[in-house]
């Protein structure tokens, strides 16, 4: 009977012991910070980036709050939390940047990009600089004085001798300097053939350029929109190449909710009409903040869309976390 006694005090003890550790265990699993989700718990932050959006054919066209837009990331729905700085009275946080060496011509297209600077809305920001040897010269930084940043513009000097070592390097260098900067619609005018020889011909091609890719994902992780206007730049005739350089500069706007302008693979006859079509994207140009529920590291794929008719939506492709 001691036997039976010892034995069933020594079983008692053992599961008051489990119930104990169990109980202080489970606090701790309660007060994880996680959202569900139909696979697993995670956390999720906030993301906002940069859209623009069309509609064709379409009268009138619908006010953009009316617009119905739902946004899905790595293929599964989010929650969109605001959309902000909406139309043509909200400040724009902008750099504007020009490559050293283009043609003689696009000296004359000086004149319009002030006008279009001095007509961004009251409260923007703008910065001005050019790609060279060497590295990026600002001639203004971040400014909400338009007609000083307008008046730092000048004519590219068209030496070969100044070509940048390739123009994505500083791109990517103008990018940081937006980390000081507000949140809000940001966006990026680069004037530039956009051709990257730094590693051979074989980087020249959208799809093998390291700093293309890297500036890419730069802007993408500071929701900046970039808009490319081609030039070719002084001794620059090899049609292959002007098609390279092209198709890199329209990567770069298209996964970054951005678009590229080109006129052929010559020099554009006038900017007017690029300027034009920059100023409907950018009054159309939104910030998007939706709820992110991926946080693991690597390259997640975003999609915006609307179920209104005749629109359409330029929008960062993904970002890299």
């Amino acid at each position: 009977m001691k036997t039976v006694s010892l034995l069933a005090a020594a079983i008692f003890m053992g599961l008051i012991s489990i119930v104990v550790v169990s109980s202080s265990r489970q606090p701790a699993f309660a007060q994880s910070p996680t959202v569900s989700s139909p696979s697993r718990s995670r956390a999720a932050r906030p993301m906002t980036i940069p859209i623009s959006i069309r509609v064709k054919g379409v009268k009138p066209e619908p006010e953009l709050q009316m617009i119905d837009l739902t946004v899905t990331e790595d293929g599964e729905p989010q929650t969109v939390l605001s959309i902000r700085a909406i139309g043509s009275s909200s400040p724009l946080t902008l750099a504007v940047l020009i490559q050293d060496d283009l043609v003689s011509s696009i000296g004359n297209e000086i004149k319009p990009l002030r006008d279009f600077i001095n007509r961004l809305p009251r409260g923007s920001r703008v910065l001005v600089g050019y790609l060279r040897s060497g590295s990026l010269q600002v001639r203004q930084k971040f400014t909400t004085d338009l007609e000083k940043a307008a008046k730092a513009l000048r004519i590219p000097v068209g030496f070969a001798s100044a070509a940048p070592y390739n123009p994505y390097v500083e791109v990517i260098e103008a990018i940081r300097r937006f980390d000081s900067q507000p949140s809000g619609r940001r966006a990026i005018l680069l004037v530039s053939d956009g051709l990257d020889l730094s590693h051979g011909l074989d980087s020249s091609s959208a799809g093998q350029s390291l700093d293309l890719q890297r500036s890419i994902t730069e802007a993408q992780r500071r929701s900046i929109a970039v808009y490319a206007f081609y030039a070719p730049t002084v001794g620059g005739r090899d049609p292959i190449l002007a098609a390279n350089a092209q198709g890199s500069l329209l990567r770069l706007a298209d996964e970054t909710g951005g678009r590229a302008f080109f006129q052929g693979t010559g020099a554009p006859v006038s900017f007017d009409p690029f300027i034009k079509e920059l100023t409907t994207s950018l009054d159309k140009q939104i910030a998007l903040t939706y709820l992110s529920t991926h946080t693991e590291k690597g390259f997640h794929r975003i999609q915006v869309r609307s179920l209104s008719a005749g629109v359409q939506i330029d929008h960062p492709s993904g970002y890299r976390r």
